[in-house]
């Protein structure tokens, strides 16, 4: 291990996969002599370096297919990397796909102590666990039923409680979290808290851009099996979402090279009702207005101008569109003008950003301007959050009557 504090350490891992382009028995053993002919490599993980110290919650996030959890699973050693060496220390504990460690036809029952052997509890410290793992998972009924007759946040629910009281070193999780329920993942969400006030060291994967950044510490972005970012949650969210706008950009680009019908947003304004107001901060329950201007190169029909309004850390306020709104912009060659009206905003203090985007149902988006535009609400300083309440605060006190 590089430091004392270092609990799993990732040096130059690289996993590669075959993958063979025959589709049955047959067409393998008649292109058996050319073979190599008839498959390609696939890297999932190219050249990793990863260094988690204990006591962190680290996220590993990514567009589908970057390698977030082929490199998960290699952390966990249920698969080897084809070149590199992975190090870790302490008892590990792991959430991987649904499933994952339950053998079908045994029991609930039976399953929670094989799952918990395999984790490294003995028989008696399961037993010393187990009511407090069938209270949990919240399906004692059915924990003398064949786990091949549950549903999906049945297996969840089970595969988590035994994870999380086998007390582990390292949790690592792979996105299954979102399976449950909603109290149920309140739940588990509870314990995750719980683990790192305790000091445990977390990795997880999920597509809940908005989770990682409340739990973890540190974000790991993955592209193509590769470390594009490694560093705030904040900034690797950040980091990520721009690389999904840049992806849109290049699709609204083959359009246009295609000859689809053309539009763009050339400029955006947030200004107050009043043009004699400086059009940066707003008090909270001010009317905002969103003047936009498009350019149509194309007679477009149906044309819709999105507007979505957003925190810095990419979470989804508020978004509309002109079609919802009742209006129609015309179908003609030239500058458009669209005014969105927000009245009496009741947003919290903070600032927030502007994305736009114009679209038709027949073509689907045809350009998209992130952050183009933004805003900030000063709100009562005795408020905070996204949202502005009214609130108020009340007392009352009520005298017992003497008994005579």
């Amino acid at each position: 291990m590089t430091t004392d504090s270092t609990i799993v350490e990732v040096s130059h891992v690289t996993k590669r996969f075959v993958l063979r382009k025959e589709k049955s028995l047959k067409e393998r053993l008649v292109n058996f002599g050319r073979s190599n002919l008839h498959k390609e490599d696939f890297f999932a993980l190219r050249d990793v370096n990863l260094t988690i110290e204990a006591g962190t919650t680290v996220g590993l996030i990514g567009p589908n297919g970057s390698g977030k959890s082929t490199l998960l699973k290699t952390i966990g050693g249920i698969i080897q990397p084809t070149s590199g060496t992975v190090k870790r220390r302490g008892r590990m504990a792991a959430l991987l796909e649904l499933g994952a460690g339950f053998h079908p036809d045994l029991t609930g029952r039976e399953n929670v102590y094989l799952n918990a052997a395999i984790l490294g509890l003995t028989r008696a410290e399961t037993d010393l666990y187990f009511d407090d793992i069938i209270e949990f998972s919240g399906i004692a009924e059915f924990i003398d039923t064949q786990v091949k007759f549950y549903s999906s946040g049945m297996y969840v629910r089970l595969a988590f409680a035994v994870a999380v009281h086998v007390n582990p070193d390292i949790l690592i999780i792979d996105e299954v979290l979102a399976v449950g329920d909603e109290p149920f993942q309140r739940k588990c969400l509870d314990r995750v808290r719980q683990f790192q006030d305790e000091g445990k060291t977390i990795v997880l994967v999920s597509h809940s851009l908005e989770q990682v950044a409340e739990l973890c510490s540190r974000v790991v972005v993955l592209v193509h099996g590769q470390v594009t970012f490694d560093g705030k949650p904040a900034d690797g969210v950040r980091a990520l979402r721009e690389g999904f706008e840049s992806v849109k950009q290049q699709q609204v680009e083959q359009r246009e090279a295609a000859g689809k019908p053309v539009a763009t947003i050339t400029s955006a304004e947030v200004r107050p009702s009043s043009r004699k107001l400086a059009p940066t901060d707003f008090e909270t329950l001010s009317d905002i207005y969103v003047d936009v201007e498009i350019n149509a190169e194309s007679e477009i029909h149906n044309l819709s101008c999105e507007l979505e309004i957003e925190t810095p850390l990419g979470h989804r306020v508020f978004a509309t569109n002109s079609i919802d709104l009742g209006l129609k912009i015309p179908a003609k060659v030239g500058n458009h003008k669209v005014s969105f009206l927000l009245p009496r905003v009741s947003l919290g203090s903070g600032t927030y950003l502007i994305n736009l985007a114009l679209s038709t149902h027949s073509e689907g988006e045809i350009t998209r301007d992130s952050h183009i535009a933004h805003f900030a609400i000063i709100a009562p300083r005795e408020y905070t959050g996204t949202t502005f309440i009214e609130a108020k605060a009340s007392s009352s006190a009520q005298s017992r009557k003497k008994k005579s």
